[in-house]
């Protein structure tokens, strides 16, 4: 069963990292060819898409997580450091991810249905925000772990 949580526990985190550097690193610098409504269209239709793969990512990350910690590591005190450090900033990342959902999403939402281009510019740029410190905030995280791992 640990080897299913850690394969699962793997390929949501690649998920969801992987899905940031694409949009932050491919499809934003791409999209600033379009004019504002279509690329701010365009935003809204990855968003949409790519959230629900977000949240996905991120019930698998805490439930795969914490069984781990429990049943391989068994318990907190007994956990190496670099699962700590996945611990605590993979929640830094979820409560990020969580208030950009309820926060600007829904604001840059309300400003694409009613075409408030500029509303909606705003909104996308905290969301850019957001995504851009967990996209660092993953990378870090990732090579981290691969290299804390190793070291024992």
């Amino acid at each position: 069963m640990n080897a299913i949580a850690i394969a699962l526990h793997v390929i949501a985190a690649v998920v969801w990292v992987g899905g940031m550097f694409f949009a932050y690193v491919v499809l934003r610098p791409s999209s600033d060819a379009l004019e504002p409504p279509q690329k701010l269209t365009l935003w809204a239709g990855v968003f949409k898409r790519f959230f629900p793969w977000v949240w996905m990512a991120v019930i698998l990350l805490i439930t795969t997580g914490y069984w781990l910690m429990l049943n391989w590591f068994n318990g907190f005190g007994s956990s190496p450091g670099y699962v700590h450090l996945m611990h605590i900033l993979g929640w830094v990342m979820a409560l990020l991810f969580v208030f950009l959902y309820y926060k600007p999403y829904p604001a840059f939402k309300a400003a694409i249905a009613s075409e408030n281009w500029p509303g909606a510019a705003a909104q996308v740029g905290k969301i850019r925000t957001i995504i851009l410190i967990n996209l660092i905030l993953g990378l870090i995280l990732l090579a981290a772990v691969a290299a804390l791992q190793r070291l024992g």
